[in-house]
């Protein structure tokens, strides 16, 4: 038998198949769905529709149900769609829905997913969002998937794809204090482009990677899309299966298989880096690919600065922005959004010399959104901190395309919450190293 990276020991596993190569179209047996606010009403109505009216879900169990989206808002059209989704729950008697209003609420899915225990290594997880790829950083294979595409798993549990071949990027070295993972990932699509993994598979590799904690994990593999990937992914270590196991619970510890890429597997590309001589990045409007060093582009006035998102609200990126911003005050409209309720709650637990970090955005002059997706994606009108009118905004979230997060003329900088919380001190791009030794 040929040896096999690790999205192709995964998908040989669910294709029950002992081998698998890139470009084999294969059925694979899908572990769990997930879909949301804004493409669950699609998706149940294409199961509707080609199942039956009356049809049940392939597996309660498997389905799992997040609204994060367009949830804090009194548009009636995204009201109806969370409407939906707690009908068809209570339909098919889904066993994980999280509901806005409740204290089962969660916020946004790709964080929600790993903190209810849904993320195994070695499964297969699709969702109706094209960041679903988050959840490759424990060690499976996780991408988007379109409404049609998803109604038919809802109905069947399984679906029809093609193997990727696998790109391999590997960082070496000690990461510097003025350095994330979000830096890490826009140099890698910086220098691949928007388009350089188009249906592959990224993999990452290498001490600098595994010396990483799983949140920054997670944000690399969440923008493998943002270079055209079809997966993003990291080999299973101990600091993966402590959180899986830990997290497994709430979900009755079901067992799993780590993969890992066998000596000798065929990458179609491998790219090294030394982290040690990286500077910070940035993306400037209006492609994740539009890079440039950011003292290159220190100075650029900015109207806001936005902390959140899937790949900037959970807590590592909130620890970093506090302690830079901790005893000082911002010069621009400051937005702190934790990705889920869980990350809200350790606003208030963590601490940074005795001050907890939502004590620390509030005296630095920041405002505090609810748990969910908020301005990432614009949204209603009435969405908090959205772009109503064409600033300049420096965010972590994942996108920059125009409109994105809201008004089409905005100007959207990508960076990491080091960057970001930096800038907001200064009113304009600014190095964090000023900031960080």
């Amino acid at each position: 038998m040929s040896a096999m990276t690790l999205t192709e020991k995964v998908l040989a596993r669910a294709a029950d198949r002992t081998a698998v190569d890139p470009g084999n179209n294969i059925w694979v047996n899908v572990d769990i769905l997930m879909t949301h606010d804004v493409c669950g009403p699609g998706t149940i109505g294409v199961f509707k529709k080609h199942f039956g009216k009356d049809a049940k879900v392939w597996d309660r169990e498997k389905v799992v149900i997040i609204p994060d989206h367009y949830i804090f808002t009194k548009d009636a059209m995204a009201n109806r769609n969370v409407d939906v989704l707690r009908q068809f729950v209570a339909e098919q008697d889904i066993k994980y829905y999280y509901d806005v209003g409740t204290p089962n609420y969660k916020g946004v899915c790709h964080i929600a997913l790993p903190e209810e225990g849904h993320t195994r290594p070695g499964e297969v997880l699709l969702g109706t969002d094209s960041h679903t790829c988050t959840a490759g950083a424990f060690g499976q294979f996780a991408t988007g998937i379109g409404n049609t595409d998803a109604g038919f798993v809802m109905g069947t549990g399984k679906t029809w794809l093609k193997v990727p071949p696998t790109m391999r990027f590997v960082f070496h070295g000690q990461m510097p204090p003025y350095l994330m993972a979000k830096d890490l990932i826009l140099a890698v699509i910086g220098d691949i482009g928007v388009d350089g993994a188009t249906y592959r598979a990224m993999e990452f590799d290498g001490d600098g990677i595994y010396a990483l904690n799983i949140e920054e994990r997670m944000t690399l593999c969440n923008m493998a899309i943002e270079a055209g990937g079809k997966n993003g992914c990291i080999a299973p270590d101990q600091i993966t299966l402590d959180y899986v196991n830990a997290r497994g619970v709430k979900t009755g510890n079901k067992p799993f298989t780590v993969f890992k890429s066998d000596p000798g597997a065929k990458f179609i590309y491998e790219k090294v880096y030394d982290v040690s001589k990286l500077e910070p990045v940035i993306a400037k409007p209006h492609s994740p690919d539009n890079k440039a060093l950011v003292s290159e582009v220190q100075g650029t006035r900015l109207d806001r600065a936005y902390i959140g998102s899937c790949t900037g609200g959970k807590l590592t990126d909130f620890r970093a922005a506090a302690g830079i911003l901790k005893g000082k005050e911002v010069k621009i409209d400051t937005f702190v959004v934790p990705a889920t309720t869980e990350v809200a709650r350790g606003l208030d637990t963590e601490k940074i010399g005795g001050k907890s970090l939502r004590d620390i955005f509030l005296a630095a002059g920041a405002k505090i959104g609810d748990a969910s997706c908020a301005a990432c994606l614009g949204g209603p009108s009435d969405t908090f901190g959205r772009l109503n009118t064409p600033i300049s905004c420096i965010s972590t979230t994942n996108r920059n395309f125009p409109g994105r997060m809201g008004h089409k003329q905005a100007q959207v900088f990508l960076a990491s919450p080091l960057t970001v919380a930096a800038s907001a001190l200064t009113g304009h791009i600014q190095d964090p190293r000023m900031f960080v030794a």
